[in-house]
């Protein structure tokens, strides 16, 4: 299946990791990478919750809420995962 990606559905990503990020940054204290780099880390984040999520059987629902709670969990568990290797 071909994706048509257009530069709305980028800029919604880009929106949802910024909020995402600041989200992580925000619970995971003193692992945050900045502004640009939370914004970075939730859009990556957004990535990883949409995979793990569904492969552990969470289903957090339809919409733009549960889409940020989504990835503001895989921030968050990135965020904790670059910590971790950060300190080793």
């Amino acid at each position: 299946m071909i994706y048509d990606i257009t530069y709305q559905t980028l800029l919604i990503w880009a929106l949802v990791g910024a909020v995402a990020g600041w989200l992580a940054g925000m619970i995971v204290r003193g692992g945050g990478f900045g502004l640009l780099g939370d914004i970075a880390v939730g859009i990556v984040g957004a990535f990883f919750g949409g995979w793990l999520l569904p492969k552990l059987g969470v289903h957090l629902g339809v919409g733009l809420v549960p889409v940020i709670a989504s990835a503001a969990i895989g921030a968050v568990v990135l965020l904790l995962l670059i910590r971790l290797v950060r300190r080793v």
